[in-house]
């Protein structure tokens, strides 16, 4: 295990609000910072703005004022984004900040007092919206090749960093550091760019004729630096390089620089060869994580498809939204957004098996155990269903951990997400319900005190992601904040603690209804030649016509006033109904939850006893004796059809 951690995100430049790819890699920066103190590891988490540059200055002029208040009210965007979406940051650093200019003034004068750094005319082509300059051979039909404007012939005197010098140095560090980028495939995508072409030196200096808003030079007063002696250098000026020799042996090198895909070479290939030169160690992993898509489209504002953090947030929660983005994409390749998939994710995995785990738990230990949890000996788990359940659990455990090392973290969501359904699949097993019935309380006790013990484990793991939510549910149980040294202990929940009834801790949602096209009209559909058939004898049209559908039972009580009725809330595929079931008398509310039942879903709806039902379950009886007609196994997804 690591002796530290120390974790960082680009910096973000300060021009526009904050977009789906800067909480992206904030929040991934921040479940990994947590995950690492969950493991009592130290852990130093940095992200910042970029505040210097040309589309600054030209934001301010346009705005008529200065370049740093220009800075000082867009920062604020980013500020108040990371406090909503909870991110744990020790440090938020801005190039503006004096303690940073200095250090980059240091270097640069260091540098060129070693020949690192030269002035040279430079002729090229210059692209205003990326702030970079090209050779003829660069541009794609004449344009940038970055963003595809328009870019400008520039004749001008700069300085330049010896980047050539370490072209071949860097293809061997790579090469004996696999470590180094991440993953494997982008560390190929650089070997590639440094095989296959010549390094050349690096233009790190604007003359403030053409650029007034950045760090002046040490050694030359008529020119500012550039984002890569600049922003780069934030990585270790943060953590005292050259003013706190403590602080920067104590966090560097840093463990994973967290970075977007379309900057490796900046991060790859700039920042290493420009420690090289300052005689500074190289981070230990540099990690290039894809792009979130709209469909197969790359997310741009040009486009009009950008994931607005804000807007998720205010819809469906802080929590659920920092769940989808760490459990929907596999780190380094591309994912894809949408609402649709959004909402079907929360829906199963919050909604449906995680949040309702937590009120069948809860709502049972007030029922069958005075709202307290039960006293119960640690040799609870030594076999049977019990062991069984808990094994599942330490392997989440297992598998959660190995996915922060191995940065594959969706993986280790979906065995912990597998270990939670473990637990409803327990109580089937188990029918505490049924045990209740027939007065055997000590077994009632254990299997409400194992699947409490489930929930707390799981909670664990999931709260780096999630932790208001988890932070509720573990209030719930008297719990405090997690810790490794627990997740492999039976029997942490105090016994007599009391639980109380909770409300759902993630609510189901759906996306708007869209409008129906108009059915045909009952003249369209007319039959045009009636058939005779045999009386009590129906046809396959006639069958084809009753529309059977699997459906999950998330939710039951019984009908006030009516002995016989259960009301049922229950989930057919994308859709949550309510159906009216005269199954009292042989079910209780807790019994059927969590079932898998069929249901005629074309069912003109109905009131019954003034509560509406909107469709049919099957049952199954003979004389007094009555069953669900359930389905048997697990299906991936409710509102399958019966065929």
């Amino acid at each position: 295990m690591d002796t530290k951690y120390y974790v960082t995100t680009p910096i973000y430049y300060v021009n526009d609000k904050p977009h789906i790819g800067h909480a992206y890699t904030t929040i991934l920066a921040d479940v990994l910072a947590n995950y690492h103190r969950l493991l009592g590891t130290p852990t130093y988490f940095l992200t910042g703005t970029d505040e210097h540059g040309q589309k600054v200055q030209q934001a301010a002029e346009k705005n008529g004022i200065s370049a740093q208040e220009q800075c000082d009210q867009t920062v604020v965007r980013f500020q108040e984004l990371w406090k909503r979406l909870e991110i744990s940051n020790d440090d938020f650093i801005r190039t503006t900040e004096y303690r940073h200019k200095k250090i980059v003034q240091e270097v640069l004068q260091d540098l060129y007092d070693r020949d690192e750094i030269y002035r040279a005319e430079y002729e090229g082509w210059y692209c205003v919206g990326c702030e970079r300059f090209f050779t003829e051979k660069d541009l794609v039909e004449g344009n940038c090749p970055e963003c595809g404007r328009k870019v400008d012939a520039i004749v001008e005197t700069n300085y330049f960093f010896r980047m050539s010098h370490y072209q071949q140095w860097l293809i061997e560090y790579i090469e004996t550091h696999p470590e180094f980028i991440q993953p494997d495939f982008r560390a190929n995508e650089t070997l590639g760019f440094l095989k296959n072409n010549e390094l050349q030196d690096l233009c790190i200096s604007r003359p403030k004729s053409r650029l007034a808003w950045g760090i002046e030079l040490p050694f030359d007063s008529d020119f500012v630096t550039y984002v890569w002696f600049d922003a780069l250098l934030n990585y270790i000026t943060a953590i005292g390089y050259k003013s706190d020799d403590d602080m920067f042996k104590k966090w560097w090198p840093v463990n994973h620089q967290l970075i977007g895909k379309d900057i490796l070479t900046t991060h790859t290939v700039y920042w290493p060869t420009m420690l090289k030169a300052m005689g500074v160690e190289l981070p230990k992993t540099v990690f290039a994580h894809g792009w979130w898509l709209t469909g197969r489209t790359k997310m741009s504002k040009s486009l009009g498809n950008v994931v607005n953090p804000m807007e998720m947030i205010d819809r469906y929660g802080v929590d659920a939204f920092r769940y989808f983005l760490i459990a929907e994409m596999t780190l380094g390749q591309d994912a894809s957004f949408t609402e649709e998939a959004f909402v079907r994710r929360y829906n199963s995995d919050l909604a449906n098996d995680l949040g309702n785990l937590l009120s069948r738990t809860s709502n049972m230990l007030g029922r069958y155990c005075d709202g307290k949890f039960p006293a119960i000996g640690n040799d609870a788990v030594a076999d049977g269903p019990e062991k069984e359940l808990w094994d599942a659990v330490q392997q989440a455990v297992t598998d959660m951990e190995a996915s922060i090392g191995s940065m594959h973290l969706n993986g280790g969501i979906a065995s912990v997400l597998a270990a939670v359904r473990k637990v409803n699949q327990y109580f089937e097993i188990k029918q505490p319900w049924t045990l209740a019935k027939e007065g055997r309380t000590e077994e009632v006790e254990t299997t409400l005190a194992v699947a409490a013990e489930a929930l707390r484990v799981s909670s664990a793991l999931l709260y780096p992601v999630m932790p208001e939510r988890m932070g509720e549910l573990r209030t719930l149980f008297g719990l405090g904040m997690p810790d490794m040294e627990h997740l492999r202990v039976f029997g942490v929940i105090k016994a007599g603690s009391e639980v109380p009834k909770t409300d759902p801790l993630f609510p189901r949602v759906e996306l708007p209804k869209e409008e129906k096209p108009p059915k045909p009209s009952e003249k369209e559909n007319a039959v045009t030649e009636k058939q005779e058939k045999p009386e009590g004898v129906i046809t396959y049209d006639d069958v084809m016509n009753v529309k059977l559908r699997t459906a999950k039972i998330l939710e039951a009580e019984k009908v006030e006033g009516a002995d016989k009725l259960l009301k049922l809330q229950v989930e057919v595929g994308e859709e949550k109904r309510q159906l009216i079931a005269g199954i009292a008398q042989h079910y209780s509310a807790e019994e059927v939850v969590g079932k898998t039942i069929v249901i005629v879903a074309n069912l003109k709806p109905a009131k019954i006893r003034g509560v509406e039902s909107q469709g049919m379950l099957l049952c199954a009886s003979v004389g007094k004796e009555l069953r669900l007609i359930t389905v048997d196994g697990e299906l991936p997804a409710s509102g399958a059809a019966v065929k």
